[in-house]
């Protein structure tokens, strides 16, 4: 690995700081296509709602009218339950300028003009999660579940007491690919998955019939963690080969943007190096061992020009701790194995809860990144020259 020089740069603030903000998640960019406007999960209300920003005006909208807190679901499982904004759904057609999300038991859109639409509603027995919509803004792709997989008690830290995977493999229970037609609300697909929790969906960028779902938390996520459904059938991504076996890990897949591969990133068992790795619809397979000490857990994001971008893993050598501090990019070569590495900035943020990760993303120029920072004790949107 090449010798990497310390020298940072110096993040500036994109919100305000007078209230929590925060990017949405790492599934859905939170820019517009024309790099002016910016969508924030917010309380500046004084409760969870979507507010779009001009980033030259600095001019702000609140996009929803929600007081009744934020929705039970995964991630959020202290939330109310059928009620309030669903923090985990909210999905933006950043092309099209308009933002898909949940509350209570509806599905809605919102332009960013603020112009209100309600054309679905969830099943009465089912809790959903992160959702997605097509690059071509036809369809939108909402998960859901037995809501059996989250019932019960939390522990202090407000996760579910029992484990959710164990539950779902012993009741049997399931999950759904519900797919929606954006222009008139019809649902045109609900696609069952057997003995799954499903979390996390997203269409390929280049052919919307293709899917990309997981299995969360699952006890073998170095195999069950990544699936596809391809319109017909249902297939595991990670082959049980060249030593890869149930108790790697690997999670935080995306498409990359020829919709011919997947890149996600994980560790291997017996306390092994984590790693970066890629798979292709024909199922070539290429990991990228990360050094030894590189373990401070983070999320991969990926940009136009092929680098990816991360709030985790990377660490000076006299850095006193492993922890993930840095926004860092990465340029893999797939084929001779190798990382370069550029760190950016330190982020600055607490890790305390899933708000408070940097979840970083490119603009669409691949000029800069955009990360959450709550490094002055509220969450801001910070933006750095990458």
């Amino acid at each position: 690995m090449p010798a990497i020089h310390k020298q940072l740069r110096q993040p500036i603030a994109v919100t305000d700081g007078l209230s929590n903000d925060q990017l949405l998640y790492f599934t859905s960019h939170s820019l517009s296509a024309d790099g002016r406007m910016i969508v924030v999960i917010s309380d500046r209300d004084g409760d969870v709602n979507l507010h779009a920003i001009d980033l030259l005006s600095g001019n702000r909208r609140a996009l929803t009218k929600n007081r009744d807190g934020y929705l039970r679901s995964y991630v959020y499982f202290d939330g109310e339950d059928r009620k309030g904004v669903g923090k985990a759904s909210v999905s933006f057609d950043a092309k099209r300028g308009i933002i898909y999300y949940i509350e209570g038991e509806s599905i809605r859109s919102v332009t960013l003009e603020g112009e209100q639409n309600t054309f679905a509603n969830i099943g009465q027995v089912e809790v959903t999660a992160f959702t997605h919509v097509s690059d071509d803004g036809r369809l939108l792709c909402v998960p859901t579940t037995q809501s059996r997989a989250l019932e019960g008690p939390l522990t202090a830290e407000g996760r579910p007491a029992h484990n959710i995977d164990q539950r779902v493999q012993d009741e049997n229970l399931c999950s759904w690919l519900n797919v929606y037609d954006t222009s008139n609300g019809k649902q045109v697909l609900r696609e069952r998955v057997e003995r799954g929790w499903v979390t996390h969906v997203q269409f390929s960028p280049t052919n919307p019939a293709h899917i990309l779902y997981n299995h969360e938390w699952s006890g073998d996520r170095g195999l069950r963690r990544m699936w596809l459904f391809d319109g017909k059938t249902h297939r595991t991504l990670r082959p049980m080969t060249e030593g890869r076996v149930k108790a790697d890990w690997a999670c935080h897949e995306i498409w990359s943007p020829d919709g011919q591969a997947v890149i996600y990133h994980g560790g291997y068992a017996n306390n092994g190096p984590t790693y970066i790795g890629r798979i292709t619809l024909d199922g070539l397979c290429t990991e990228i061992a990360l050094p030894d000490s590189y373990r401070g857990y983070g999320h991969f994001t990926l940009g136009c020009d092929g680098r990816l971008v991360t709030d985790g893993y990377f660490r000076f050598d006299d850095d006193p701790t492993k922890s993930s501090k840095y926004i860092v990019t990465l340029r893999p070569d797939w084929h001779a194995r190798t990382i370069e590495w550029q760190p950016l900035c330190e982020h600055g943020s607490s890790w305390n809860s899933q708000d408070e990760h940097p979840h970083p993303i490119f603009d669409h120029t691949a000029r800069s990144v955009l990360f959450t920072s709550d490094v002055t004790g509220k969450r801001a949107v910070y933006k750095v020259a990458a």
